[in-house]
């Protein structure tokens, strides 16, 4: 009973140290700065304006850093600022992914920026039907019975039984090997 109980936690001890691994062991190698940055928003339509962001708390960029990319001006943040902005270029490649290089005290890492597909063939959408805004919406009976499905059932009450059968035998053994 004792090799089950340590089983069991360094399962768990092994399980937790998984899910809990720093981001930097999962990222390629490449990309790894002792300061953090990013791209406000990642995804924007050509022409728009983004915000750069850096985090010079950690302690990794001291100096004045660069950020460039294919698809907008080099922009220089100056030394004890931590955002800078800059205007994707209108002729920008839609749905392309362009990458985005941070440069700081000689070290440089780099994110994606993707530019937003251009507007929809057809025209606008218009609502079908009387539009009344004094009167509530007709809302559907949503997932109440629109996703019955009796197999998803049945296997979701096999495995309550299951459970409660298996804690309830594995109770009534444990009281007869208690003594009880």
């Amino acid at each position: 009973m004792r090799a089950i109980r340590v089983a069991s936690a360094a399962l768990l001890g092994v399980g937790a140290l998984t899910f809990s691994a720093p981001p930097a062991l999962a990222n390629d190698g490449g990309n790894v700065t002792p300061f953090g940055f990013s791209v406000l928003p990642t995804t924007i339509a050509a022409g728009g304006q983004i915000t750069f962001r850096l985090d010079r708390d950690s302690g990794g960029c001291k100096g004045s850093v660069t950020v460039s990319s294919a698809v907008f001006d080099t922009v220089t943040i100056p030394r004890g600022r931590s955002s800078g902005t800059a205007t994707v270029d209108v002729d920008a490649k839609a749905m392309a992914v362009y990458q985005v290089t941070y440069a700081c005290d000689g070290m440089s890492g780099s994110t994606d920026l993707t530019i937003a597909g251009g507007r929809p063939a057809g025209p606008t959408p218009v609502p079908v039907g009387p539009v009344n805004p004094d009167r509530g919406v007709r809302a559907g009976e949503g997932g109440s019975v629109a996703g019955f499905d009796l197999r998803e059932i049945g296997l979701g009450a096999a495995l309550v039984a299951g459970s409660v059968g298996t804690a309830y035998h594995l109770s009534r053994r444990r009281g007869r090997e208690d003594g009880v």
